[in-house]
């Protein structure tokens, strides 16, 4: 399945209140494997942006006023997020915020997202795996080692991104090693690029076998446990490894 995960930042809230989106961010997963290819954006909203929403983003009155409006990349937004499942961290506050972008334009046919996307909620999955505990992505991060120490402020994109770690990590998934593309090692045109680990494979042959300490293996044993745990089945490595009856 093609997934888009999606986070947007605001002029402030609500939506009813006429506030704007002026920030975009999308990554794409293909399979469970992050693919390198993104949507990111900044939007002129031609209204203020509250004093309140700055000190949540940074995102300035200044910093937005020569950015494209939304009607001009509305396009492009619409053909990359169209027939992917998306994933959103309370989703329903970013939904409501795209339905109004394409229905101020008078695209009626795209003001509901759920016509041409399936939607994930990772709130609402969280609040029913945690229930009575704090489930913002900053806490999500902390409960599920997911690394968001370059996140100071709020950010579209890197809260995509990190969005992503925390779905693959909630849902049993293993993000270090499933990423096609990303950051420095893409070379710009969108596709898969391969990973330092197997450029350095396919260069040369790697003889040299480093066996795992009984520390390690006592490790990687509790961290199948967590995942068969989450995801209420046994881990594929248990099956590989389960003897033949």
């Amino acid at each position: 399945m093609r997934s888009v995960v999606l986070d947007t930042e605001t002029t402030g809230m609500p939506v009813t209140d006429g506030h704007r989106i002026i920030e975009i961010g999308c990554v794409e997963l293909e399979g469970r494997r992050l693919t390198g290819r993104h949507f990111h954006v900044y939007l002129q909203p031609d209204r203020e942006i509250d004093e309140g929403a700055i000190a949540v983003h940074g995102i300035t009155n200044e910093f937005v006023k020569d950015k494209p409006r939304f009607r001009e990349v509305a396009d492009e937004f619409f053909e990359f997020i169209t027939g992917a499942q998306l994933i959103i961290h309370n989703a329903a506050f970013d939904i409501g915020f795209i339905n109004n972008e394409f229905a101020l334009l008078g695209q009626s046919e795209r003001a509901d997202v759920a016509e041409y996307c399936s939607v994930l909620d990772t709130l609402m999955m969280a609040r029913e795996r945690h229930p009575g505990q704090r489930n913002n992505l900053d806490a999500l991060c902390k409960r599920y080692g997911v690394d968001n120490s370059g996140r100071d402020l709020h950010g579209a994109l890197l809260d995509a991104e990190i969005l992503a770690d925390v779905y693959l990590a909630m849902t049993g998934g293993q993000t270090s090693l499933s990423l096609a593309g990303q950051g420095a090692e893409g070379d710009g045109s969108g596709r898969p690029q391969a990973s330092p680990i197997r450029r350095l494979a396919a260069g040369r042959a790697l003889t040299r076998v480093i066996r795992a300490s009984e520390e390690e293996r006592a490790a990687h044993a509790a961290r199948l446990a967590a995942v068969e745990k989450s995801a209420g089945a046994p881990s594929l490595w248990a099956q590989l490894e389960a003897p033949e009856a």
